[in-house]
């Protein structure tokens, strides 16, 4: 009698290749044949074969997996599809992912869970661009064990020559990855050749079937053996009334009695009790969720890791990494993205890439911005400091994502490789003399009066008056103007998104210390993405940046034109010109907004100096 699938050893593993290499297929028939499916899920791929089957009379294996409608009708994989089954050696889970390239964000996803790959080739196509790109991103996710599944061999004839030169090829390119062990296996999927029965057609190969091979992969035994990481999901209310910690254990294990650290703050603690509702246990192990309640009353909230006492992990607020792309816009230098690691979010930036990576040669390039499924290395800094491993070490702790924050869509999936201690020793300095006490000195509350628009909008002007006004009125000031930086501080920047990224990022951080110094600041600048506005709203305090839209159309700003921009943009002169080759996003809820062909330029400053006295900027 097979043991039930919770006694039997696991292997979690991933199926990926370019599209149209046949791994659904090849799954399929996995299932099927180690009698995995139940009877009605069969009858069901009698019917679907016949409605979306691309195997004529036979039984479409892939429809096992494919499960969304979209799939099925064009037979390609759009999801990662995870399935389950065993034989009475081990049990199986697997995930099977997309291999068109605009996919490969799916495919990071199968890897990062995978202790084992399944990397299938077309025999009559070869090594393709994906294949190389996949294997690339599977070294990166810390995969050391690949099996290269030479598909379709029938349409080579059934031949050994072309599947040895596959294997050759790929051994090759292989030897300069991460991988411990590479196999090769020649199959046909639909026809089930080498997969669990060894093939007649091919009588030269005497190597084991696909099936005796994920029979024999060696286990995973890491997340076990590595130290203990609980990662806490929420701050709850125990049976005993205490205060009890919610999450999950991603490696290792914890007793009642242990000694911990607060991965953040490293404050030490003991364990108390430990709940898998609705008991008490002793220990939790790894892939448990507990509840766990400490001796002391330590500070302790969600995204943070209880660990060891004597194997404390990373705590940096700047760290190197490994990154694959997985977003349609670019990776920016200098932007802010949401940072997810375990249960811990923050915000983040790169602030420095240091290269791409070529995906046939391994070569590292200077490159400025990274495309989507691009890989590169980069300097990651972060808002706040956060606990982390790295990744060789702990996949679970050291793997993260990159969200934009406009959209909320993954950007990119990272892997922590080490901390930059470059702020270890760094301790803001407090003075007597604060900003509070030289707002005080000049009788004023100082903030950051940011205006944004098109080029030609008239950001400048308005600016200008609105700066005369205040002057009339006793009011401290200092004007920054996108121009006359660029003609400065910003002077290495071109008009790149990337350098427009840069630009911003500089000048919201002078706009800040000089609010700190207790000024108004006024700020002419055309920051055409929200992302980065956002940022420089975000450092300061509340209340004391406004946002000023100068909500000029682009056919007047193109009337005005004094700089002959859009002209020379129009006429193929001038690139990266904003509202023509650039983007601009406007604002969603500024602070105040100036429909300029409403009124004069002098009516529009009244408008702002209005407005700031309504939101306690200036006196009334």
């Amino acid at each position: 009698m097979r043991a039930p699938i919770s006694e039997r050893d696991h292997l979690r593993f991933l199926a990926c290749g370019a599209v149209d290499d046949g791994k659904s297929t090849l799954i399929g028939r996995l299932m099927a044949e180690t009698g995995s499916v139940p009877d009605d899920v069969m009858a069901n791929l009698i019917h679907l074969s016949k409605k979306f089957g691309t195997t004529g009379e036979e039984l479409d294996y892939a429809l096992l997996l494919d499960g969304l409608e979209a799939e099925r009708e064009q037979g390609i994989t759009i999801d990662v599809a995870y399935r389950y089954f065993g034989t009475p050696k081990r049990a199986f889970i697997v995930a099977d992912t997309p291999g068109h390239e605009q996919y490969t964000r799916n495919m990071v996803t199968g890897a990062s869970n995978a202790e084992f790959a399944l990397l299938l080739v077309d025999a009559k196509a070869g090594l393709t661009r994906q294949t190389l790109r996949h294997s690339r991103i599977l070294s990166l996710l810390g995969i050391r064990r690949v099996l290269l599944v030479v598909n379709k061999m029938d349409l080579v004839d059934c031949r050994q020559a072309p599947f040895d030169a596959i294997r050759d090829e790929y051994q090759v390119f292989a030897s300069q990855l991460a991988f411990e062990h590479v196999e090769a296996i020649p199959i046909i999927a639909r026809d089930g050749d080498n997969i669990v029965r060894p093939s007649e057609r091919m009588g030269w190969y005497k190597g084991p079937t696909v099936l005796q091979h994920l029979e024999a992969v060696p286990g995973s035994t890491h997340q076990h053996e590595q130290p203990a990481r609980f990662h806490v999901q929420a701050v709850v209310r125990t049976q005993s009334g205490g205060r009890g910690y919610a999450g999950y254990m991603s490696s290792g294990a914890f007793n009642r009695g242990d000694g911990i650290i607060v991965g953040r703050s490293l404050r030490p603690s003991t364990i108390k009790e430990i709940y898998i509702y609705p008991d008490t246990v002793d220990s939790v192990e790894t892939g448990q969720a507990a509840t766990i309640e400490l001796a002391d009353q330590v500070d302790v909230s969600r995204g943070d890791i209880l660990t060891p006492s004597d194997s404390a992990p990373e705590v940096a607020d700047q760290f190197s990494a490994h990154l694959v792309w997985l977003n349609d816009n670019p990776m920016l230098p200098g932007r802010t993205y949401s940072l997810r690691i375990g249960t811990h979010t923050v915000a983040a930036t790169i602030t420095a890439l240091k290269y791409g990576t070529d995906i046939e040669t391994g070569e590292h390039a200077a490159v400025t911005t990274l495309a989507i499924n691009d890989i590169g290395y980069c300097n990651i800094a972060t808002t706040e400091p956060i606990a982390f491993d790295p990744y060789a070490k702990n996949r679970e702790t050291g793997s993260f994502i990159l969200i934009d924050r406009q959209t909320g869509a993954t950007a990119g999936a990272g892997m922590a490789d080490f901390a930059l201690y470059r702020a270890s020793n760094l301790v803001k300095q407090s003075y007597e003399i604060d900003k509070a006490f030289r707002a005080k000195m000049k009788a004023q509350r100082p903030a950051t009066v940011w205006f944004t628009g098109l080029p030609s909008a008239g950001k400048s002007t308005i600016l200008n008056l609105v700066e005369q006004k205040l002057s009339l009125r006793g009011i401290h000031t200092y004007a920054l103007d996108g121009d006359n930086m660029r003609l400065g501080l910003n002077r290495d920047l071109g008009f790149t998104e990337a350098d427009r990224v840069e630009n911003v990022r500089r000048a919201g951080e002078v706009a800040r210390l000089m609010v700190d110094a207790g000024l108004v600041v006024l700020c002419a600048f055309v920051s055409p993405f929200r992302n980065e506005r956002q940022s420089v709203r975000e450092r300061h305090e509340a209340g004391e940046f406004l946002e000023v839209f100068v909500d000029t159309p682009l056919s007047v700003c193109e009337e005005r034109d004094p700089k002959g921009l859009y002209a020379k943009a129009r006429a193929g002169k001038a690139f990266h010109v904003t509202g023509i080759d650039s983007p601009y996003e406007p604002p969603f809820d500024p602070e105040i907004r100036l429909r300029t062909e409403q009124g004069s330029p002098d009516e529009m400053a009244e408008q702002v100096i209005a407005q700031m006295a309504k939101l306690g900027v200036i006196a009334r």
